[in-house]
């Protein structure tokens, strides 16, 4: 490849060739609360205050590469090739300048306009975005095997052990294997059933907190989030933390939660234009290894006390059951291939169900009841059921959710309307395929819109309504809109082989912790009180104004608190 005059003059020949330039670097840093874009700036305008011979070299080079490289493209996109529709870039930041805060109500606004399937260029990133069903279908299922792999932010990349995690490993053999590993260990319905006892003593420790609290409001969110917490740390480790240690070891894990969402959705220069990523010029790779870090002391210090646990005098184990770290612990001493896994996956393991395990219940729960709230005839006739297949002279058990129709269509009319993953996690292709008669190029990052199919009016009536009879309306329905991924209109969860690991619990614990909450208590707004529904998007579809509400005590025996 060489260079051509024509090329350097479009972008250094002229104003706007230095405005594109300025512009786009000034764009993306301030996205990222930087400043370094005045660097750029003082080149551009000649200014004497810094050295700008090795870095306008530099400068040049990089940007009549890509210049020259996305010139071939495009004409590979009007000749043979044909790619999907989208709106047109800029030179070298491609679409970038365009790109709205909630990505998932952008691209769906953008599919009104170039149809369900859609092509984005993020600097040298290719981005695919999915928002129907059909096409979801043709990804997830039909082409399932090529849409599996991942495209990894570098942040993540550094936080999750270098990608040897369920969720954002490659789907390899070492993948499946640990995939097998947690699904048949941890998560298998035998597994879970054994367990049931650490859901329930949270899940009450929760109902009493917020008795504790009766007739003043309360952060809903926070509730919730720390009984799925300590379920997912019991069901892990057990009784390894005990009193104020655990209560401190829970409180850093959910500061460390919030810091790498926050960080894992920061725009990176080094993502979208890999030659920076050297240079790591907004210091996301430094936060990166910061977080990481304090991550692996934490599981450090749990594993060192797990393993002092498990010895007595003459080093003999004193446990009668297993939790699922001293079963991962075992297997860091198996021979066979089959069976062994290194330390680093072990964390990574304990990593994914602690992080996904937690935030996305919680997140789905503060939806729910914020619904349910803002709908009265929707929590009165829930409760009718509640009381009618517990009675209040009883207690919420696991045992009763399968006699819960309604409460059920309620958690998932949550899931409709606001999937705890608007976009998936997304996808990456391993080779170039066909999908809808366009051309995904191999590498591309593919976005499933989870959030516009649930929404699609083609497949709902009244998408934008909380509807339970859409769940209600024939006996099939529940069974129709389950939690497989099969039913590509309704798809919370994803599908194909990268569907989430931890449904089973999740299913569990959404509809076992809400049951619990309108069983105990009434709910109703602060005075005043305003219920905000708007949305904060991230990997994990949060409330913009976290919930908070006002409990009243349901049930006339003190003793189910």
């Amino acid at each position: 490849m060489f260079i051509t005059q024509p090329h350097c003059n479009f972008l250094f020949g002229n104003s706007l060739g230095w405005s594109i330039i300025a512009g786009s670097f000034k764009m993306i840093s301030q996205i990222s609360d930087l400043s370094w874009w005045r660097w750029i700036e003082n080149v551009t305008n000649g200014g004497n205050k810094v050295n700008t011979g090795v870095s306008m070299v530099m400068l040049v080079l990089i940007t009549c590469i890509y210049v020259v490289i996305g010139r071939r493209l495009h004409r590979r996109g009007n000749g043979e090739t044909r790619f999907p529709p989208g709106p047109r870039g800029l030179p070298l930041v491609g679409n970038l300048l365009s790109l709205e805060p909630d990505l998932h109500v952008y691209f769906a606004k953008l599919s009104k306009i170039y149809g369900p399937i859609i092509k984005l260029q993020l600097g040298r990133m290719h981005v695919t975005v999915l928002n129907s069903s059909s096409v979801a279908k043709e990804v997830l299922r039909d082409q399932d095997a090529n849409f599996s792999g991942r495209d990894i932010p570098t942040s993540v990349l550094i936080m999750t052990y270098g990608g040897k995690d369920i969720i954002w490993g490659q789907s390899d053999q070492e993948w499946r294997k640990l995939r097998k590993i947690l699904t048949h260990e941890l998560l298998s319905n035998t597994s879970l059933d054994s367990s049931y006892s650490l859901r329930r003593s949270e899940v009450r420790r929760m109902v009493k907190d917020v008795y504790g609290m009766i007739g003043t409001p309360i952060n809903v969110g926070e509730q919730v989030f720390v009984a799925t917490l300590n379920v997912v740390l019991n069901m892990l480790w057990g009784g390894t933390i005990q009193g104020d240690e655990r209560i401190r070891v829970g409180i850093q894990f959910r500061q460390l939660f919030n810091e790498m969402i926050e960080l894992g959705l920061k725009p990176n220069i080094s993502d979208f234009f890999p030659i920076f990523t050297r240079f790591d010029i907004q210091g996301i790779e430094k936060k990166s290894w910061k977080i990481f870090n304090e991550m692996d002391r934490m599981f450090d210090s749990v594993i060192d006390q797990h393993l002092k646990l498990e010895k007595g005098n003459n080093g003999l184990q004193q446990r009668s059951s297993k939790d699922f770290l001293q079963f991962l612990l075992e297997l860091t001493k198996k021979q066979e291939f089959k069976t062994q896994v290194t330390m680093a996956q072990l964390k990574a393991l304990l990593q994914d169900v602690v992080v996904a395990g937690t935030d996305t219940s919680a997140t789905t729960l503060e939806w729910a009841m914020s619904e349910v709230i803002k709908n009265p005839e929707v929590m009165r006739k829930a409760q009718e059921e509640l009381d009618e297949v517990v009675g209040k002279n009883g207690i919420v058990e696991e045992s009763h959710m399968n006699q819960l129709p309604y409460l059920e269509a309620v958690v998932k009319e949550t899931l409709r309307l606001h999937p705890a993953g608007p976009l998936l996690i997304p996808h990456r292709s391993i080779k170039s395929a066909i999908v809808s008669g366009y051309t995904i190029p191999e590498g591309s990052r593919v976005f499933v819109n989870a959030w516009a199919i649930h929404r699609d009016s083609e497949a709902w009536n009244n998408p934008l309504v909380f509807q339970l009879e859409r769940f209600l309306s024939s006996d099939d329905n529940l069974k129709k809109y389950g939690y497989t991924g099969n039913n590509f209109d309704y798809i919370p969860f994803g599908s194909g082989r990268r569907i989430c690991a931890g449904t089973p619990l999740a299913e569990r614990m959404l509809i076992y912790v809400l049951a619990s909450l309108l069983h105990s208590f009434d709910w109703k707004l602060p005075e005043g009180g305003n219920l905000d529904l708007t949305e904060k998007f991230g990997i994990v579809l949060k409330k913009a104004t976290p919930l908070v509400a006002i409990p009243t005590p349901r049930l006339s025996n003190l003793d189910f608190y």
